[in-house]
């Protein structure tokens, strides 16, 4: 009897053929309810999730003949990995795959502020013509920090090296990958000296609003702010309060604390609406990652670590 793979979330075709080429019977049900997956995870031995699905250590247990979860992209927040590990599963992800996209995004997002952008295009929309009011700031001479420098932080320090910029990351589990456009170095330095800051850095329990009123105050000067990671890593209020004292000059954002919309809190509202009243941010819902291009290369990604981590365990070892 083949094996059975569950897909929850729209997947392209080749990535299913090849699937099937390697030996899985398929369920695609893109739009299952998450309640129902309780039901039915144990008759699988893989399943791929995206965002709607919270693999929990609950459901983890149930998930009997589990042995491989695909992710398309990086976040693992959804995920009890210490679960996954207890019971022997392997999860995949495919950082790699939307690298590229959410670096090239977050670079056009500070362009757009610095050149005023959006702004310039809303008053032109309204037959306003104006120019003064939208004097532009330049990149080149500023000091760029990057706070994680994983896939996609290596990616967008890549895209900052011809704007004649000095480029300053840290990141408390790599190190060794100073080179001759970047500077490795502690925190404390880009506290010090850094223009401009980009978080580029998962969800977890040690990150969860690290990015808080304490730790804006950290920076001796006042900065821009970019976050394409995960919108939990930064306190909405603090950042709106930073906007509005001077400490932080202008940001731009592409995940939210809460990114369903339709269960935003009265708070969460005021705290948006307040951001947005600002007029020194950009917000864009998540789609830093979103590319015609990434979406075919995360889905590539991911088979080709399934198909060698499958050649290992047929092997008999655990990549």
């Amino acid at each position: 009897m083949r094996n059975k793979f569950l897909i929850t979330e729209k997947a392209p075709e080749f990535f299913i053929d090849r699937l099937k080429l390697l030996g899985y019977d398929i369920d695609y049900k893109p739009n299952i309810p998450p309640e129902d997956l309780e039901n039915i995870i144990a008759g699988y031995e893989g399943i791929l999730i995206r965002s709607r699905i919270i693999l929990n250590h609950d459901l983890l247990k149930k998930a009997q003949k589990l042995k491989y979860i695909l992710r398309p992209g990086s976040g693992l927040d959804i995920i009890n990995i210490e679960a996954a590990y207890h019971f022997k599963i392997q999860i995949i992800n495919s950082p790699e795959g939307n690298r590229d996209a959410v670096a090239e995004h977050a670079l056009a997002l500070l362009l757009g502020l610095f050149h005023n952008i959006p702004k310039a295009f809303r008053e032109l929309s309204s037959l306003h013509w104006t120019r003064k009011e939208n004097i532009g700031t330049e990149l080149g001479g500023k000091t760029i920090g990057i706070i994680g420098y994983g896939n996609t932080g290596s990616a967008f320090a890549q895209r900052l090296k011809s704007f004649n910029v000095t480029i300053l990351a840290y990141d408390k589990y790599i190190n060794g990958f100073g080179n001759s456009y970047v500077n490795e170095v502690k925190q404390e330095e880009i506290f010090k000296s850094a223009d401009i800051v980009s978080f580029h850095i998962p969800l977890s329990d040690e990150t969860k609003f690290l990015v808080c009123g304490n730790y804006l105050k950290n920076f001796i000067r006042p900065i821009y702010l970019i976050n394409t990671s995960r919108g939990k890593i930064l306190e909405t209020g603090a950042l709106v309060t930073a906007l509005q004292n001077g400490r932080v000059l202008g940001a731009v954002l592409d995940v939210f604390e809460n990114e369903y919309f339709n269960t935003l809190s009265k708070q969460e509202k005021n705290d948006l609406l307040a951001l947005v009243s600002t007029g020194k941010v950009i917000l864009t819902p998540h789609i830093a990652g979103l590319t015609n291009e990434s979406e075919i290369k995360i889905f590539s990604v991911l088979l080709d670590k399934l198909e060698l981590q499958i050649k290992f365990h047929d092997a008999g070892n655990i990549l």
